[in-house]
């Protein structure tokens, strides 16, 4: 009888192991499942943000060009501080259709011209229909390839300040600063 206690012993000892074992396995296989999707989520999450940051940087870039190609004598090169920024004109909000070939991608863009005075306000406010629809024009020919770079932003903005430029004639815009560009 002695012997039947003790072999008993032995075999739940084991079965005990085993059974600790498992649950420790299982434990170590939920954690890894939670962290790795943390990581998935802060990663998809974390994409939007980059492209929104990357909007102000772009913003100086095209300011160097019309500058050079501009009568003006004054350069605007990336040193520039807040305090030489010029007048700023905001415009509305534009919300757009990207030319696309496959399914619908949205634009939605606010963006704030900078002016050489004050009195361009007035003429911009006179044309502010014909303004908004040229931006219109040029944001729905772009494909989501190009705008999402931080060149094909400068190419936008740079295109954009061209052709307002060409439209007005009672100063120049000297910069365009975007205040949101979401993609979706």
């Amino acid at each position: 009888m002695a012997e039947e206690e003790s072999t008993e012993q032995e075999a739940a000892q084991p079965e005990k192991k085993s059974s600790n074992m498992l649950m420790i396995i299982i434990i170590v296989v939920l954690v890894l499942i939670i962290v790795i999707g943390a990581v998935v989520g802060i990663l998809l999450m974390g994409g939007d943000d980059e492209e929104v940051a990357a909007a102000p940087q772009v913003k100086e870039q095209p300011a160097k060009k019309t500058s050079r190609s501009s009568s003006s004598s004054s350069d605007y090169g990336s040193s520039r501080q807040l305090s030489e920024i010029g007048v700023l004109y905001p415009l509305d909000t534009f919300t757009v259709n990207l030319k696309s070939d496959a399914g619908r991608r949205y634009l939605k863009v606010t963006m704030s011209l900078e002016l050489e005075g004050e009195e361009l306000s007035l003429e911009l406010d006179a044309k502010s229909a014909v303004l908004r629809d040229r931006i219109i024009r040029i944001l729905t020919s772009k494909t989501l390839e190009e705008i999402s770079s931080k060149k094909g932003k400068a190419k936008v903005e740079t295109q954009i300040m061209d052709t307002l430029n060409s439209m007005i004639s009672d100063g120049q815009i000297k910069g365009i600063y975007f205040t949101e560009f979401v993609i979706q």
